[in-house]
């Protein structure tokens, strides 16, 4: 459906200029026809001897040392790459193996986030428990490309545990589990979590469904990034058409998306916005509107 008209040169001149050597390949990749090694190898400097993933991946935490959050973050860029066989994976879930609690799921963030600068939103205790955020998620990730590791069953057992026993949530759990209920083998147990699902979010005023921009919002592209997600299915396309729209009139005059939330340290708000930039772009294309 035709809406506003993206300035996608203004948009690659802000990669170009603005965007981490990570993302200008992840940019190269996707639209310029460039091979998807340079963004493996761009990649392989974040992740760590232990296998897991570090040193500003999350450009909210800054620590060197392996955290769960980016380690997801490198597992979903292989899943964008179609790379779930590169020698990147194993070692990441070998990882994530070592720092599963007794629950069975990995934590938000390992204590040692604590040693290095980070947004306050990463502090977390000594001893932090186990999080659906981001456990189902990568859960997610694993079933989608198929792959087999001794960390999935138990993390699986998690994630279920807590999706059928909660009766309220947040929206960065709620999109964590979603990508899980889209991709986990067991259908009909999937589908009926979704109904209560979908219900905790629209009912809860989890999803902004003005798109107005403000701070802390999360719209429904960022439940439903691309059309095929299981996430579309909780909006009309009515309120997809308002959104994308919206969206599409957000770039800023230097060709990049904003963030809408705080930025704490100068270079952190810029390598958000290469980030948003690229996904944005994605998402629009997705939508036809690209």
């Amino acid at each position: 459906m035709p809406g506003p008209t993206v300035n996608f040169a203004a948009a690659t001149d802000f990669i170009w200029t603005t965007a981490r050597l990570l993302d200008r390949a992840r940019f190269a990749y996707h639209f310029l026809d460039a091979p998807r090694g340079p963004v493996v190898a761009a990649l392989r400097a974040y992740q760590n001897p232990d296998g897991g993933f570090g040193s500003g991946l999350e450009p909210d935490i800054r620590a060197r040392s392996s955290q769960t959050i980016p380690t997801w973050t490198a597992l979903v860029l292989l899943d964008e790459l179609d790379a779930f066989d590169d020698p990147l994976v194993r070692p990441a879930l070998d990882f994530l193996q070592t720092v599963t609690t007794a629950q069975g799921g990995v934590p938000f963030a390992l204590a040692s986030v604590m040693d290095y600068p980070r947004a306050p939103w990463w502090n977390v205790p000594a001893d932090p428990p186990a999080s659906v955020n981001p456990t189902a998620a990568i859960a997610a990730l694993l079933y989608k490309n198929h792959v087999e590791h001794p960390w999935l069953e138990p993390a699986a057992a998690f994630c279920w545990q807590h999706i059928e026993s909660i009766e309220s949530t947040n929206p960065y759990d709620a999109r964590a589990i979603l990508p899980f209920l889209e991709h986990v083998p067991q259908r009909d147990r999937a589908e009926r979590a979704f109904e209560r699902l979908s219900k905790m979010i629209l009912d809860g005023g989890l999803v902004a469904l003005d798109p107005a921009p403000r701070e802390e919002a999360h719209y429904p592209l960022m439940y439903a990034p691309t059309p095929d997600t299981i996430a579309r299915r909780m909006f009309s396309g009515e309120v997809m058409d308002r959104h994308l729209d919206a969206f599409s009139t957000q770039q800023e005059k230097d060709g990049g998306w904003p963030i809408n939330w705080l930025v704490w340290a100068p270079a952190v708000g810029l390598e958000w916005r290469g980030v948003v930039t690229v996904d944005a772009l994605l998402t629009l294309r997705a939508y036809k509107r690209l």
